[in-house]
């Protein structure tokens, strides 16, 4: 499991009190059950010993001679109120107990008590501080950095060398080329690479080669004068010199028709264009970044990518690393995605289990970061908290009923994997639309927050 605490590390749980043979037994029975225990010190000297960094469980009987349960339970808020204090008390002290836990002590426990109960509690006690800490070090980690961090963010080798790339690179205006899998990031890595670099100040025009239908892309790239084609009655100006100063990302580029490649290769040659239907060329300053998930190499080789285009653009590579392959970065990208979604849904972020960590951890993630965002704003949202178990030991009922839970949890898995878009998600499961919206209505499968515009009665 990847985790921001040591994975040696072992939370420490002070027991104070004045009955040295009710300490023995308490110290024994916790240490039978793997606590690493320290009965040595009195409560005042335990303090020094707690920070805001401690992995530490207190236990303190309320009546002792030294510094009594409350004042020490009190010191110990103020060091850090999520430090777990946990008071002792006898009979008579119980509504001074219940006044405790109102000024924050995690639990008490009623004198006499099994073992069994305390144990139950310190386990609880020792969770929720590790979750707290857990949280926190994400926090801190995400806002400690520099700002190139907080926009690639991660601690994976192939994550510090894009950001080292990209600083060794701020004062070059140099086309480059991203190489990475669906989903993994190539616009925020393209946005970084201009915001980053002596272009900053000017646009950043992104063009998307595979979403512009190609019998408009020329126009929507070089621009137009007027009667260049039936219906240009306006003059045009491309992309490519709107971006005039600034940055031009050329995202799938792979899609991109050959006849246009060869055309970009000599805007990239040459640095100057020729709008359709105009006899006055354009000069450009601009620095190009294009994207692709595929092997240019391979692509050229089958004549389907010109490969002097594709060694144009691969003077400076930028590679991103697929999500499953940086599994310590997962962690620290989810929180920082719920901070996003935070934002923009102006709900708080819950707490961030370990047990959801570890599952996080463990997920191959086929849908690479997007997919992570996805989750993160259903969590965020209150919709999700970790994956369902789906093996057939956590169905339960007759065939039929099992057979539907488990159809309904895979259609509710690719639902988020797809960010709510019914279209990809019948089509990711072979079934036709209408096929779908019927399972959605049989399976009583809440669809209502997914941002997607098709309507189910349709």
């Amino acid at each position: 499991m990847t985790n921001t605490l040591d994975h040696t590390s072992q939370a420490t749980v002070w027991l104070t009190d004045d009955d040295g043979d009710l300490v023995h037994a308490l110290q024994q029975g916790l240490e039978l059950e793997g606590f690493n225990v320290r009965s040595d010190l009195r409560a005042r000297d335990v303090l020094s010993h707690l920070s805001r960094d401690s992995y530490s469980v207190v236990i303190s009987d309320i009546m002792m001679p030294d510094l009594n349960g409350m004042d020490f339970m009190s010191k110990v808020v103020e060091l850090d109120a999520s430090i777990p204090a946990i008071l002792m008390t006898g009979h008579g002290d119980v509504p001074l107990a219940v006044e405790a836990i109102q000024k924050g002590a995690y639990d008490f426990l009623e004198k006499p008590f099994p073992i069994l109960r305390l144990i139950e509690v310190v386990k609880r006690a020792i969770e929720k501080r590790r979750l707290v800490l857990e949280n926190r070090s994400l926090r801190e980690t995400i806002d400690d950095h520099d700002p190139i961090s907080q926009r690639l963010v991660g601690r994976s080798p192939g994550i510090e060398l894009l950001r080292e790339q990209i600083i060794a690179l701020s004062n070059a205006n140099v086309d480059s080329l991203i190489i990475g899998e669906t989903g993994s990031g190539k616009e925020v890595v393209a946005r970084a690479i201009h915001d980053f670099s002596l272009r900053k100040d000017k646009p950043f025009v992104a063009i998307n080669c595979a979403a512009i239908p190609a019998n408009i892309i020329e126009s929507e790239l070089f621009g137009h004068d007027v009667g260049a084609f039936t219906g240009a009655t306006k003059k045009r100006i491309g992309k490519l010199e709107y971006a005039a100063g600034g940055t031009v990302f050329l995202d799938e580029i792979d899609s991109m028709p050959l006849d246009l490649q060869a055309k970009i290769l000599r805007a990239i040659e040459q640095r100057t264009i020729d709008p359709l239907g105009s006899n006055k060329t354009v000069e450009l300053d601009v620095t190009f970044i294009a994207a692709t998930k595929e092997d240019l190499e391979d692509l050229s080789n089958l004549s389907q990518f010109r490969i002097d285009l594709y060694y144009r653009l691969n003077v400076i590579r930028f590679n991103i690393p697929p999500l499953r392959e940086r599994n310590e970065d997962i962690p620290l990208l989810f929180f920082h995605l719920a901070r996003i979604a935070r934002s923009k849904y102006r709900r708080d972020i819950p707490d961030i289990s370990p047990s959801l960590v570890e599952q996080l951890c463990s997920y191959p993630w086929p849908g690479n970061v997007r997919e992570l965002r996805n989750y993160a704003d259903r969590f965020v949202l209150g919709m999700w908290n970790g994956f369902v178990d789906t093996s057939e030991e956590k169905l339960s009922g007759d065939l039929n009923s099992r057979l539907q839970q488990y159809e309904k949890t895979v259609i509710e898995h690719e639902l988020i994997k797809n960010g709510g878009s019914l279209k990809q998600t019948y089509q990711s499961l072979g079934l036709s639309r209408t096929g779908l919206y019927d399972k959605i209505k049989r399976l009583s499968i809440d669809v209502s927050d997914l941002n997607d515009n098709e309507d189910l009665n349709g």
